[in-house]
């Protein structure tokens, strides 16, 4: 499996890639192998504040759904364009075309609660 090292993860799977103030955030290459064939990602967070450790959207694959947990406390900005018609994108490329949302981080002190890769790995038992 796939843990890019310039990336932050939580304990609930997700990744995000710090780019100033603002983050793209997306599901692990774990999370979706976990999750299987993703059939449908609901976001409709656009425009609100989301706090850290609450559900920002949902993932739905063949036989579950899975809620999505903001890593920290931010705006939702944007989510992927290319998920609705392609949502099989984030099995295919989760660390890229198959990011889900971009958000403006409101407090970076949060990110100092993410993993590295190492834990990361080490949390799943890679």
């Amino acid at each position: 499996m796939n843990f890019p090292s310039e990336l932050k993860y939580t304990k609930d799977h997700e990744w995000v890639k710090v780019e100033g103030n603002e983050a793209v955030i997306g599901i692990t290459d774990f999370a979706q192998r976990e999750l299987g064939d993703i059939v449908y990602v609901d976001i409709n967070t656009v425009g609100q504040t989301v706090n850290n450790g609450e559900i920002f959207g949902t993932v739905e694959a063949v036989k579950t759904v899975s809620d999505l947990f903001i890593p920290v406390t931010a705006e939702v900005l944007e989510i992927n364009p290319k998920l609705d018609s392609n949502p099989e994108l984030v099995n295919s490329d989760p660390y890229g075309d198959g990011w889900m949302i971009r958000v403006k981080i409101a407090d970076a002190s949060e990110l100092s609660s993410l993993l590295s890769d190492a834990d990361y790995k080490q949390q799943i038992g890679e």
